[in-house]
């Protein structure tokens, strides 16, 4: 792996640049601003290509043609409906509660955006590579609970607030699994640090030493994104569009902003975790010199929407389960699962360990 990559150029150069205009402190400041203003345009714009690429997913599955109509190939048709949404009218509810309802939408952007805090998108090109990466990701991604129950308690409607706590059950639920699925992982490398785990797979990814852990992983992914077939918070033919249901315009949009920034999110955490990161194909002679040559910050991005395009894969493929076989399913099998899984890796750990005398 070279010890310079696109990300790295072009922080150095700012660097290099502001440090003798605004000193140290003031130039690490500015450097997380930008940082930070770079997350919130690549969610916006990232969010644009992804409604393209699920409608375009969805009509491939149904043997349809799709967007097809508005720009090249149906190219501008997402960035047509960005703007009939920002022209839609903001519409308050008789009897909300204000406040409440109006920060539901905001608020979950917070650990949307806060959770690319700790990706490692290349070497060295983390915004913040903590020593406990996993568990901050974990920590942030969690808060995503209290906006869905405060849309659906703020807007002042019985189904709004059926889809609002059926949000807290099933996130809180899948939280579990998803947890144990990364302790095996955790095992294997002995950090909680994103970096160290992608440099721990340069010989073998995990996604083939924890299969299982990387199903339940998946799995516990998809009802956290409440997608289908584990998109109960919504589903339309029984509670109209749950907590969404008195939400307009941009309001509306920004529930589904913030799932398209959690879906990306997950991916690239599975990306890290199972897939090996920045890390190219562990192939041997000169196929392996040949995939080194592709830059870390490519293979990320192709791992990351290869699993994207599974989720997607997914959601067009299953039907919708019910919540009761929902909640079931969370409790009686995945949960039984991974702690077996967290069991089998310690004695496999221990025994390998007994093997080599150590």
């Amino acid at each position: 792996m070279t010890d310079q990559n696109i990300f790295m150029a072009i922080s150095a150069f700012l660097r290099s640049f502001l440090g003798p205009l605004l000193g140290n402190d003031l130039t690490d400041m500015v450097m997380y601003g930008a940082g930070l203003l770079g997350v919130i345009i690549f969610i916006f714009t990232n969010a644009v290509i992804l409604v393209l690429m699920e409608r375009k997913v969805a009509a491939f599955m149904q043997s349809r043609l799709g967007p097809n109509r508005v720009g090249p190939w149906g190219l501008l048709q997402t960035v047509a409906d960005t703007l009939k949404l920002l022209v839609k009218e903001d519409y308050k509810p008789h009897k909300v509660d204000t406040w409440v309802w109006a920060l539901g939408p905001a608020l979950l952007f917070i650990p949307a955006i806060g959770a690319y805090a700790v990706i490692p998108f290349d070497y060295q090109a983390v915004p913040v590579d903590l020593n406990i990466g996993i568990f901050y990701f974990i920590a942030i991604s969690s808060l995503s609970t209290l906006p869905f129950l405060m849309a659906g308690w703020g807007s002042n409607n019985k189904y709004s607030l059926i889809g609002g706590m059926r949000s807290v059950a099933q996130m809180i639920s899948y939280e579990v699994p998803l947890i144990f699925s990364l302790i095996g992982v955790i095992m294997l490398v002995g950090s909680l640090q994103m970096s160290a785990i992608v440099e721990a797979q340069h010989r073998i990814w995990f996604v083939f030493l924890q299969p299982v852990a990387f199903v339940i992983y998946v799995i516990a992914a998809t009802a956290e994104t409440n997608r289908t077939p584990f998109d109960l918070v919504e589903c339309e033919g029984e509670i109209i569009a749950g907590p969404f249901t008195e939400y307009s315009g941009m309001r509306w949009a920004m529930f589904f902003l913030a799932e398209y920034a959690n879906l990306v999110a997950v991916s690239a955490i599975a990306t890290t975790l199972f897939l090996g990161g920045w890390q190219p194909l562990p192939l041997p002679g000169a196929l392996g010199d040949l995939m080194a040559f592709i830059p870390g910050w490519a293979w990320f991005a192709a791992k990351t929407y290869f699993m994207i395009f599974l989720f997607m894969w997914f959601r067009w493929t299953f039907p919708r389960f019910r919540v009761d076989q929902l909640m079931a399913f969370g409790w009686k099998v995945l949960i039984p699962l991974s702690l077996a899984n967290i069991l089998v890796t310690g004695v496999g750990i221990y025994l390998y360990r007994m093997a080599i005398g150590g």
